[in-house]
C-alpha cells in the first residue's frame, strides 16, 4: 500500500522560508515522478513544482520560480519543497503526489499523480 506523509508546513512570516518534506512507503520511489501541488479552501488545485524520477527535469509553476525549489533523495524514499522569500499568496495546504512507475514530471504538472498525501498547512503572514 502506498503511503505519502507530509511534514514541515506551519506559520511563518512574509520573506521566510520553510522546507516541506514528502516520506512515501510503497512505491518504487526512484522510478515516479513526483510534485507539489496547494489548495485553499474554495479554491483549485494549483500546481506548484515537479521533479523527474531520475531527477534530472524540474518544473516550476510561475508563481514560484525563483523562490522554490524542488528536490528527492531516493534513499531515503522523500521529496523535498524549500520554500523561500515566501509570501502570504503562498498560504495554502500542500500536497505531495506520486506518479506511477516511469511516470514523466511534464504528466505530474498536468494531471497529478496518482498518489495523494493527506496535505501540510502553510501559513504565511504579513
Amino acid at each position: 500500500q502506498v503511503h505519502l506523509v507530509e511534514s514541515g508546513g506551519g506559520l511563518v512570516q512574509a520573506g521566510e522560508s520553510l522546507r516541506l518534506s514528502c516520506a512515501t512507503s510503497g512505491l518504487t520511489f526512484n522510478r515516479v515522478a513526483m510534485g507539489w501541488f496547494r489548495r485553499a479552501p474554495g479554491k483549485e488545485r494549483e500546481f506548484v513544482a515537479a521533479i523527474s524520477w531520475v531527477g534530472g527535469t524540474f518544473l516550476y509553476a510561475d508563481s514560484v520560480k525563483d523562490r522554490f525549489a524542488i528536490s528527492r533523495d531516493n534513499a531515503m524514499n522523500t521529496v523535498y519543497l524549500q520554500m523561500n522569500s515566501l509570501k502570504t499568496e503562498d498560504t495554502d495546504v500542500y500536497y505531495c503526489t506520486a506518479g506511477n512507475s516511469f511516470s514523466t514530471a511534464q504528466f505530474i504538472r498536468s494531471v497529478g499523480g496518482e498518489y495523494w498525501g493527506q496535505g501540510t498547512q502553510v501559513t504565511v503572514s504579513s
